[in-house]
Formats: structure tokens, C-alpha cells, sequence
């Protein structure tokens, strides 16, 4: 059973980063813009950790906490040993885990803090992830310079970072259960359809859930999956509507809200940041939801293995999240 029931684990406070495109996109309310993607560094990779360090240090400031009072950092990103995650911590004496599920990376450190924070009675977890999309492009596809055709079921990678602060104290969302993914691979080849790739791993994990807790789909407000994308998301309820004849009805994937239809973004959007930019910036303010099941969705692949001409794995993981706002 990959599924466990949460006592008194809280999400008390979440602080958003967003890059230029994201901030003209679908959503006007976050805590803080860059507005170029070099954020003043010399590389986009310096940027990146920038970000980190901006929504930590700004997430401690809003609660006026000292990185004394935290008892671990989790983190993930995209680059390539999670280099940025471990850059960044060598900022701050916190103790660290850097975990990685490609852009299911967010929703896998929840999982890990909540197991963890289980069995303590105190302290607080920092939660981090961040993805940019000149880093992220070069290293998964080709530098943006060079011009390379894309397909209409690529995804773009968001730009932005979001920190969010765990602890047993009790608030306005509280993490009520999870389930742990596996890993799924349909033989498909194609990095630029990761829609394609994640969307059985994203439909295993809702059905694992739903079986473990002895749910339906009706229990939750919302279901809403990380970066499935425009086509990703049509293809998992495709699959589950044919497969185990279940209607995704209360459904949304951030990478397909995220951005403006004008904004020329191929499939939509992609990235471990993704799910938390829509979740703490459109979802949770819009007070319309309080019973979540968010899924964080992962393309297990590297460039390596693309060219070697092999397929590509995918996981996700879900938590259930009670919201009373």
C-alpha cells in the first residue's frame, strides 16, 4: 500500500516567485517578479539559485523566523544533480535532503517532510523547488538560440521558485494524506510529447488513492494535476474514461492554466514550479476549493538516454490537501 493517512501536518505559509512570462500570464498575484531571466547573475543557473535563496529568505521574513528555527530544507529542481537545490543549501546551516522526480519533484517533498515530521512534536520543514526555462531548455532540449521547430505538444518550462513552510502547528491547509507513485513506461520516445509520457503514471496514482482510501473521484473539489499540459490532460482523462471508466469531471492541470491562450506556449506549462505557482496563487485564493488532491507529474528522462533512442519513464505522486479559508 503506497498510500498513508496524515495526523496534524500543516502547510502554514507559501511565498511564490515568478518570472516574466509567468507574470503576464494567467495569474497577477505573486509575491515577488523577476523581470529578466538572468535576475541580475551572470548565468541563468546563477538566476536560478537566486530564486531559491529570494522565496527561503522571503519566507522566513514573513514569519519572522531565523534559519535556526528550521529543522530540514527538502528540495528539488530540474538541472542536472539537482545542482541548484545544493547550491543553494550551502547558503544556509540547515540540514538537507535534495529529492528529484523530475516536475513531480514539489508534491515527492511533501511526502518526504510529512514522513519525517511525523514523528516530531516541533519545528518546522522548508519545502523548495524552482525551474527556469533557459536553464531547464538547454539542458532537456536545445538553447532557446537556436531556434530549433518545436511540435504543438511540447511544453514550455515555467520560470519561478516557491518555498512553503511546514510544521505540526495548525493553519488554513492541512496535508491529509498521500500517495506514492510508480514508476510507469509506455515505450514512448518522444521528450517533446511529456504529456504523452506522464499521463498513465498521473492516472495510476489517482487509481492507487482512490482504491488505498476507499475514495471516489466525487470526494475531492478539485483534482489537479502539475504539467500534464493541454494534451497531457486530454489524454489522462481519455485513458481513464477508456481503462477503468471513470469521468474526470472536478479537474484542472496548472500546465494547461497557467499561461494566457495568446501567450505562444506550444502545449502549455512544464516544471516542478508549475503546480505550486497555480495552487498557492489561483486555486487556494480562489477560496472555491477545499478538499484537493494535487499530483505532481514527472518525465523521468535525460538527455543521455533520449539520444541513446531510449523510452522514457514517468511517476507521480499525489497528497490530499483539506483547505478551510
Amino acid at each position: 500500500m503506497a498510500s498513508k493517512k496524515l495526523n496534524n501536518i500543516y502547510l502554514n505559509d507559501a511565498f511564490s516567485l515568478a518570472g516574466p512570462l509567468e507574470a503576464n500570464g494567467a495569474i497577477s498575484n505573486y509575491d515577488l517578479v523577476m523581470n529578466d531571466y538572468y535576475y541580475h547573475e551572470s548565468t541563468f543557473e546563477q538566476a536560478e539559485i537566486k530564486m531559491q535563496r529570494n522565496v527561503i529568505d522571503n519566507i522566513l521574513k514573513k514569519n519572522r523566523l531565523d534559519y535556526s528555527d528550521i529543522n530540514l530544507l527538502i528540495s528539488g529542481d530540474l538541472s542536472n544533480q539537482i545542482g541548484v537545490s545544493s547550491y543553494t543549501a550551502s547558503y544556509y546551516n540547515i540540514p538537507f535532503i535534495g529529492v528529484y522526480s523530475a516536475c513531480a519533484s514539489f508534491v515527492e517533498s511533501l511526502i518526504v517532510a510529512s514522513e519525517l515530521m511525523d514523528s516530531r512534536k516541533k519545528g518546522y520543514t522548508l519545502c523548495v523547488t524552482s525551474s527556469h526555462n533557459l536553464h531547464a531548455e538547454k539542458q532537456f532540449r536545445f538553447p532557446i538560440e537556436y531556434g530549433a521547430p518545436k511540435p504543438h505538444t511540447t511544453t514550455f518550462t515555467a520560470t519561478g521558485a516557491v518555498s512553503t513552510l511546514l510544521s505540526r502547528e495548525p493553519s488554513n491547509i492541512r496535508l491529509e494524506s498521500y500517495t506514492i507513485g510508480t514508476v510507469i513506461d509506455m515505450g514512448i520516445k518522444d521528450a517533446t510529447n511529456m504529456g504523452a509520457v506522464m499521463a498513465p503514471a498521473a492516472a495510476k496514482v489517482i487509481l492507487d488513492h482512490l482504491v488505498d482510501l476507499n475514495r471516489s473521484l466525487d470526494y475531492y473539489d478539485l483534482i489537479l494535476t502539475g504539467d500534464l499540459g493541454c494534451v497531457g490532460s486530454k489524454i489522462l482523462k481519455e485513458y481513464l474514461k477508456r481503462n477503468n471508466n471513470l469521468n474526470l469531471k472536478n479537474y484542472l492541470d496548472s500546465g494547461c492554466e497557467l499561461y494566457l491562450k495568446s501567450q505562444e506556449v506550444y502545449a502549455g506549462a512544464s516544471g516542478p514550479v508549475a503546480l505550486p505557482l497555480y495552487l498557492f496563487n489561483k486555486v487556494v485564493k480562489s477560496k472555491k476549493y477545499h478538499k484537493i488532491l494535487i499530483i505532481g507529474t514527472g518525465s523521468l528522462h535525460n538527455a543521455l538516454f533520449v539520444n541513446q533512442k531510449m523510452s522514457i519513464p514517468a511517476i507521480a505522486h499525489a497528497v490530499s490537501l483539506e483547505v478551510n479559508l
